[in-house]
């Protein structure tokens, strides 16, 4: 009997000093631990820039040609300020026709618009091509090496030297995972028409030298977009210091990833593990969206304005990355100002929205007057004081 008794009496010790250790476990649980068959990776989702998992993400190494997502974002500024645009022709170097590794296989005095050329960047790696944009947009490729290191620094990439244009090897010229998602997010989110060339699997370009015209075949060398479901890029890169690098990017539901891997062993590695990568993504986590960019919110009194009010709308979209299974949502505190004075152009700040996600600042973003309002005249504060008098 005495046996049985402490024998119970064990057992219920046992579960009152096991039942915490349990409890802590299960509040811990979060997504399944993820390894990456590559020295250094990253995920991180697009709309907030929030990095979900990370391995080696901020160690420097060679990019190889996943360097020209650079030089792709500032030929897509370069157009969006009206310095150069698609239809430019761009007359081919002697410099930019001898780049070796990838290449679309320009001839010197070789003229290509800036449409197609970008193509060839994007779609077939051309180192040729790139090269030959680089110029075009900045006068010579050490200019738009210039460009580029200084983009990097206002995009924070503060482990990033650009050496050169396309991504060959250099002294110097290194990259991390984390950088390369960094300048894949803005060039996908301020210019999401690229995604309409990086999803193109096949495509040509005619060659226009001394001897006539010929035509020449474009294929993706990002396998991606025809084996993964969502993908919609973004650049490979290969070189014998790389190894083997991606910048993947793809969209399910209303979720964006961008999957980094530098230095694999192989081409299939690559594609591989950024399929694990962006598959672990999409199926552990989910993106909460505050109100959309334009969204009108409230109102702004506007002294002395033909318009008794300012709408007050919403500058940029706040969001944030959290684990499935979570149901908490974005808290959002509006602040307006009290007045402000006439004339008032349109995008002027007349507020802020402040979000919060399970009592942390999330982020903040300006409201902006939708329309301009003009100082009222005479006839108009005349006809306000009327109004005010007849009712």
């Amino acid at each position: 009997m005495k046996k049985g008794i402490i024998k119970i009496a064990a057992f219920v010790l046992a579960m009152l000093i096991l039942a915490p250790t349990t409890a802590k476990a299960e509040e811990k649980r979060g997504p399944l631990a993820l390894t990456v068959d590559a020295p250094a990776a990253v995920i991180m989702e697009a709309s907030s820039g929030e990095v979900v998992f990370e391995q080696n993400a901020t160690e420097r190494r060679s990019p190889a040609s996943v360097t020209k997502v650079m030089t792709t974002l500032l030929v897509y500024e370069a157009v969006a300020q009206n310095r150069i645009s698609w239809d430019d022709m761009v007359t081919t170097s002697e410099h930019a026709a001898s780049m070796g590794g990838s290449q679309i296989y320009l001839e010197v005095g070789e003229k290509q618009t800036v449409r197609d050329l970008l193509k060839a960047v994007v779609i077939s790696s051309g180192n040729d091509a790139a090269v030959a944009l680089a110029e075009f947009v900045s006068g010579s490729e050490e200019s738009f090496v210039d460009l580029m290191n200084k983009r990097a620094g206002q995009l924070g990439m503060a482990d990033t030297s650009f050496r050169n244009a396309c991504g060959l090897d250099a002294q110097g010229h290194f990259t991390t995972a984390k950088d390369i998602a960094i300048m894949s997010r803005e060039l996908i989110t301020k210019f999401p028409e690229v995604k309409e060339v990086a999803t193109i699997w096949m495509d040509t370009i005619i060659h226009k030298t001394a001897r006539g015209e010929s035509e020449f075949g474009l294929t993706n060398t990002n396998k991606l977009v025809r084996w993964y479901d969502g993908a919609t890029g973004l650049k490979t890169g290969s070189t014998g210091e790389a190894k083997y690098c991606l910048s993947a990017t793809a969209i399910r539901g209303d979720m964006e990833l961008i999957a980094v891997v530098m230095g694999a062993d192989s081409t299939a590695i690559r594609f591989q593990e950024a399929m694990k990568m962006l598959d672990y993504g999409f199926a552990n986590y989910k993106v909460v969206r505050g109100e959309l960019a334009g969204t009108v919110v409230g109102q702004v009194p506007v002294a002395k304005g033909k318009d008794g009010v300012a709408d007050a709308m919403v500058a940029e979209l706040i969001s944030n990355v959290t684990e499935k299974g979570n149901n908490s949502e974005l808290e959002a505190e509006i602040i307006l100002f009290d007045s402000v004075s006439a004339p008032v152009e349109a995008g002027t700040v007349v507020g802020e929205i402040i979000y919060t996600y399970e009592g942390e600042l999330i982020g903040k973003t300006a409201l902006v007057a939708e329309e301009a309002v003009e100082k009222a005249g005479f006839v108009d504060m005349a006809g306000r004081v009327f109004s005010i008098w007849f009712k």
